[in-house]
């Protein structure tokens, strides 16, 4: 009995970063470089707390769409905002407090 290999058959190319670039850009449905547009257009400083960043920290720099529609991304950038993971977290949380004070809290979402 012979032993079963399991190398590939063929050698394959690896992919390039742009392969997978398009590869995944192809998955989504929808551009990757809106968050790099809004970077350039905006700057790397958060527009609540004004912390600046650089390349060090940048990863802790996120793009927020003000009308909270992920697909919108006008190349303008008139729905982004570019806030730091603090801010971020505290403007998709604001109206939690508010609404458990004022017994308007949704239910918990199953499933």
């Amino acid at each position: 009995m012979a032993t079963r290999s399991f190398r590939p058959s063929k050698r394959r190319k690896p992919l390039t970063q742009t392969a997978v670039d398009a590869i995944v850009q192809e998955a989504r449905g929808r551009t990757l470089d809106y968050r790099s547009r809004s970077l350039a257009l905006h700057g790397w400083i958060c527009a609540r707390c004004a912390r600046e960043f650089d390349a060090a920290n940048l990863h802790l720099l996120t793009v927020h769409h003000k009308d909270g529609n992920h697909h919108n991304n006008p190349p303008d950038g008139s729905n982004w905002e570019n806030l730091c993971v603090e801010c971020h977290e505290a403007e998709h949380t604001k109206g939690m407090l508010g609404d458990y004070l004022s017994g308007n809290q949704k239910p918990p979402r199953r499933g």
